[in-house]
């Protein structure tokens, strides 16, 4: 059964089917409004594979005469489904019946009629019924509405394209090549040009240049066609792209933002003159300004993007412009825009850059907006890039950003802080003011994460005396008074406990695992989790007290171990510059009486949670530490943290450098490659922009641009072998794989002294894999070969299987079918993966967030951990977020994080945690988590392939 083209398509209700004799009864009557419900019925049925033969001679008998406007339409439709001809693709007899009607459309008085069947005729194949209507058609160009004639036009050009076209209607590209010069409705003159584009390129181009000088007024939709013509005739002949480029460069004035837009991408795409790049990019900044609608500033974005990998050194010049784009309210727009720009700032630029960076910053302060808080954490991000690369503009940014650290969005007051504690770090001049600025602040600090980074910073780069008894006062301070509690207030807690311990109990129970930051599980309470969010406040905390104490009295005791270890590094610092001793040992003491108190808050009855033992035993040995001070011990705790945070940095520093050496393309040219001269190029007749195109396209050629990377070797390793050498059809598929779709070339050879009739290749698919078309029949002559292309869509990252068979009939038995069943074509989830970056902190929230793992038991013949680490991130094809530092020094055990992304945007995240066995074996599990079920699944299956460490 062969498969019709179909031109139309309507929502089909199965549920109630209707009847043909029914169908037959509504149109013999006069009720019009019946006979439009039955003609829709009637279509319905046949777009729907029905045939009912004997409605056409009643359609001809009662419908054809009407005059309703509507039925007409309808006819026009029926008449486009149904078969026009015979078995052997011979006209039926009764279609010319339709031919007088037609007709007679055409010269109807109404230019609705004429209009809608001119319309009809578009879709007409068959040249036996259109030929008679030509000079009625022809006769349409001249009508007075504008309806008509852009119909009629369209009609020419059907016609002109039908394998008879050009003996039908020969003088079709002059006719309309007239009608052009005359017409002025912007429709019908867009209809002209476009088949005179596709009929007659050399009109259309004739045309161009004639009336080049009024193109500026022509009607959008005409513009648009003429855009389209420079392409076609540029990529055909090169040599005139220049005078085309003036041409685009003319339309970047029109009044419409889609020709605008659509000039700019032409420019970029045709030629890589400066001039031309920069006119582009000057476009698109324009359209973020102008346009409204966010989906359009979007795809702009993209546009800039694009541009700005390619032609960096012209984007650099519009940072600004682009930065511009900041002021719309989405989110998305916003992060994307902050992106290129930061990949675009150079010394000359980064002042006015962090500037505009501030502004915005200041402006997100005064606002209600709902995602003000989230676009001010994309800011600070963005400004300690700037101020990370080019360490002179730190001084400018790190105080005004400090105020920001007592915020009420945890993330941005988070990257404030870890801003703050590089910048302290990579800016030794900027310490004493740092110090002083943080000291002042503290006490806005509300967040116990932010809290533990200030301390942190305050324990380490507090060095002179005046900061160092500051920073002891201002802790003191926000602590408050001591002891945290009364017995009173113990009394009444223990009270309220007995009270209450079924909700307690209930509290207790609900433990449930959290995600560390090299990936593996620990336990946290609830209590916890509250702590970390809005501090609960007890009855002595009740009165205006400092930020310390109310997080404290909620329960953080991770906080109260920072708060000891801070105040020790500082008692230790104050004994080596305080001559006082009295001074050394007041401080020492008051240091000791708040982590005994804090250590008696813990095993109290107070708060609904005791102590964990991590923190209890830090805050223990700080007090061992005071109570007996040793130079070993004060050497590891006052220089090897800083130590330790040094190379933290240092190793950071190597890892961006690598990753910014592997993303810059090198590019080789042939030693035999042709190399234009600059200066001994003719310049006669050309402007200064065909020349630097010219120039453009030399360099291009001259780097090793222009060459394709034709690599055989990985061609061959992705042709598949479908038949057995001796199955009498052998066919074999070259595999390639784009983004969203996989192209299967097939080649197939007749091994016989047949001939073969019919030879289908007949495809499925398993998995989000969908074949776009059926492939025809062909027939193959004895020893004879042909290409089926094949294209199958992609739909997400899943691990797809395509099957099927080759089905055909022998010339010396038509009657019997032959079928050979191919080999399975196993789709590689890898194709669609790359390794990816992602911050830590969002590892570990997506981790937390996905719903579908996927856990694999490590069984391997490798021995050694970081050989397995690298062994399973080459199969997977991702990318170790875990830092080199970080999996030092011979310990047996190994926990790494991997990360990929696939071209569908779908994330998938690895975790790697192994140990070695007493006997050198390594077991462990690997952990797959992802959004959806397949990638997680498909991952799972490529590890326990390749895992053991086979090829």
């Amino acid at each position: 059964m062969m498969e019709k083209s179909c031109t139309l398509l309507v929502h089909f209700d199965k549920g109630t089917p209707a009847l043909a004799n029914d169908i037959k009864e509504a149109l013999e009557g006069n009720d019009v409004e019946l006979k439009i419900e039955a003609l829709k019925k009637a279509i319905m049925l046949l777009l729907n594979g029905d045939t009912i033969p004997h409605l056409f001679i009643t359609i001809i008998r009662y419908v054809l005469p009407s005059e309703d406007h509507t039925v007409q339409k309808l006819l026009l439709l029926y008449l486009e489904i149904i078969d026009k001809t015979d078995s052997k693709g011979k006209v039926l007899p009764e279609m010319i019946l339709i031919c007088q009607n037609l007709r007679n459309n055409l010269q109807s008085p109404n230019e609705y009629i004429r209009g809608v069947t001119l319309r009809f005729l578009c879709r007409l194949n068959e040249s036996e019924i259109i030929e008679p209507l030509i000079p009625s058609i022809l006769t349409n160009l001249e009508h007075r509405n504008p309806f008509v004639r852009r119909n009629a036009v369209l009609a020419i050009m059907s016609v002109y394209r039908l394998p008879q076209g050009e003996t039908l209607l020969d003088s079709a590209p002059e006719i309309i090549d007239r009608f052009l010069a005359s017409e002025q409705d912007p429709s019908s003159k867009r209809n002209a040009f476009l088949m005179l584009f596709n009929c007659a390129q050399d009109r259309a181009v004739n045309y161009l240049f004639t009336h080049i000088d009024r193109i500026i007024d022509w009607g959008e939709q005409l513009q648009m066609v003429v855009l389209e013509l420079i392409k076609k005739v540029c990529r055909v002949n090169k040599v005139e792209k220049g005078k085309y480029i003036k041409v685009i460069i003319s339309l970047l004035n029109a009044p419409s933002s889609a020709v605008v837009y659509e000039c700019a991408g032409t420019l970029v795409s045709l030629s890589s003159a400066p001039t031309a790049i920069r006119a582009a990019a000057n476009t698109y900044c324009q359209l973020l300004l102008s346009q409204s609608d966010n989906n359009v500033k979007l795809i702009v974005l993209d546009r800039v993007s694009e541009l700005k990998a390619s032609h960096r050194e012209i984007m650099v010049e519009l940072v600004m412009d682009v930065l511009r784009a900041l002021s719309s309210p989405n989110v998305d727009i916003r992060r994307k825009t902050l992106d290129i720009v930061l990949d675009l700032i150079t010394p000359a630029n980064v002042d006015e850059v962090v500037m505009m960076l501030k502004k915005e910053v200041v402006k997100t302060q005064g606002g209600e907006l709902e995602k003000n808080g989230e676009y001010r954490q994309m800011l600070v991000q963005a400004i300690y890039a700037c101020a990370v690369k080019f360490p002179e503009v730190a001084s400018t940014v790190v105080h005004p950003l400090m105020d920001f650290l007592g915020d009420s969005n945890v993330a941005s007051a988070l990257d404030v802080a870890v801003f703050v504690r590089e910048i302290i770090e990579t800016n030794p001049k900027l310490r004493v003011s740092i110090i002083t600025r943080l000291l002042d602040t503290f006490y806005q600090i509300r967040n116990s994460r932010v809290c533990t980074h200030a301390l942190w910073i305050i324990g380490e780069y507090a060095l002179s005396l005046s900061e160092v008894e500051s920073g002891i006062a201002t802790i003191k301070q926000c602590l408050g008074e001591l002891p945290f509690y009364t017995a009173s207030e113990e009394k009444e807690a223990q009270d309220a406990s007995k009270n209450s311990q079924v909700v307690s109990s209930s509290t207790v129970s609900s433990r449930r695992p959290v995600i560390l930051a090299d990936g593996t599980y620990a336990t946290q309470s609830a209590a916890l989790e509250t702590a970390m969010s809005a501090p609960v406040l007890l009855q002595g905390s009740l009165i205006s007290v400092g930020n310390l104490r109310s997080l404290v009295l909620s329960g953080d005791f991770f906080l109260d171990s920072v708060v000891a270890c801070t105040l020790t590094k500082l008692v230790l610092r104050l004994e080596e510059i305080q001559p006082s001793k009295v001074e050394v040992n007041k401080a020492t003491t008051q240091a000791l009486l708040i982590m005994v108190s804090m250590l008696q808050l813990g095993q109290s009855s107070v708060l609904p949670h005791p102590i964990d033992n991590d923190s209890q035993d830090r805050i223990v040995l700080c007090i061992r530490l005071l109570c007996h001070k040793g130079e070993e011990v004060r050497k590891i705790w006052l220089e090897s943290c800083r130590q330790s945070f040094v190379k933290m940095l240092a190793d950071k520093q190597l890892r961006e450098t690598e990753e910014s050496k592997a993303k810059t393309q090198i590019l080789n040219a042939q030693p035999d490659d042709l190399i234009d001269f600059y200066h001994l190029k003719s310049r006669k007749g050309m402007s200064q922009l065909e020349l630097e195109d010219e120039v453009q396209d030399d360099l291009k050629r001259a780097t090793g641009e222009f060459t394709k990377d034709n690599d055989d070797a990985n061609k061959l390793n992705r042709i598949l072998q479908l038949t057995g050498f001796s199955d009498p059809v052998y066919a074999e598929a070259y595999v390639t794989v784009n983004h969203y779709d996989i192209v299967l070339d097939v080649t197939v050879i007749n091994r016989t002294k047949e001939t073969l009739q019919n030879l289908c290749l007949e495809l499925a698919t398993m998995g989000d894999l969908k074949l776009v078309e059926r492939l025809q029949n062909y027939t193959l002559a004895p020893e004879s070969s042909k290409q089926i292309k094949a294209n199958i869509k992609v739909s997400s990252t899943e691990t797809g299987v395509i099957f099927g068979n080759i089905v055909y009939e022998t010339s010396s038995n038509v009657l019997e079918r032959t079928v050979i069943v191919l080999n399975d074509i196993h789709i590689d989830i890898m194709d669609y993966i790359s390794p990816a970056s992602c911050a830590d902190v969002a590892f570990r929230a997506m981790w937390a967030e996905f719903e579908w793992e996927n856990k694999v038991a490590v069984n391997t013949v490798i021995q050694d951990e970081k050989e397995f680490l690298n062994h399973v991130a080459k199969a997977t094809n991702m990318k170790c977020l875990t830092p080199l530092s970080a999996l030092e020094g011979e310990c047996g055990v190994l926990a790494a994080n991997l990360y990929a992304k696939s071209v569908f945007g779908e994330d998938a995240l690895v975790n790697v945690s192994v140990e070695k066995q007493a006997d050198g074996k390594l077991s462990g599990y690997i952990r797959i988590r992802s959004k959806t079920q397949g990638i997680a699944l498909s991952l799972g299956d490529k590890i326990t392939l390749k895992q053991k460490g086979g090829p």
